[in-house]
């Protein structure tokens, strides 16, 4: 999709194999922010793979007021079996503090529900924490709703190696489950 200018001073611009290291920037500020920065174990070369390898598995775009950067936004394809059609799942949106309440988050979600309107998807969904107030008023504004009829699950570490191996693996407090 080519660039969207929404105002003089904004853009958001396709994020570029250049911006691997900026992206990782954002990712790291993010989890700051979110209080789980020790949890980030991706460097910068993992983004460039994610987003510009041999198989991108996500895109990326940037948002900038004045040529600076200040925020960016990163998703994913998916596929609804209910629906029928593709999907978007935004993975990370973020804008730096001092430039929040301007527009900007709106901006990217705005570009990202054109996006998933163009590619004939049904749904563009993301998580927030329950702790993130903030972002779960910004998006109840835009009418985005909770989904209370499921629970996100993950399998990681010693348990997805355990069930890849054809075990189940110790159960959560190490015992058998």
């Amino acid at each position: 999709m080519s660039e969207l200018v929404t105002d003089t001073r904004l853009a958001i611009r396709p994020a570029e194999p250049d911006d691997a290291e900026l992206l990782h920037r954002f990712i790291v500020e993010l989890t700051v922010a979110e209080g789980y920065a020790e949890e980030v174990t991706a460097e910068p070369a993992d983004v460039l793979r994610a987003l510009f390898g041999p198989r991108p598995v996500a895109e990326a775009v940037v948002a900038s007021v004045d040529g600076e950067p200040v925020g960016f936004a990163l998703y994913y394809s998916t596929y609804s079996t209910v629906v029928g059609r593709p999907g978007i799942h935004l993975d990370d949106l973020y804008v730096r503090p001092e430039h929040r309440g301007g527009g900007v988050g709106q901006a990217l979600l705005t570009h990202l529900a054109r996006l998933a309107v163009e590619r004939g998807c049904g749904r563009l969904e993301w998580w927030v924490l329950r702790t993130n107030d903030p972002a779960l008023r910004f998006y109840r504004k835009l009418h985005a709703r909770t989904l209370d009829e499921l629970d996100v699950l993950r399998l990681d570490g010693e348990h997805l190696h355990a069930l890849a191996a054809g075990s189940r693996g110790p159960g959560p407090t190490g015992g058998r489950s």
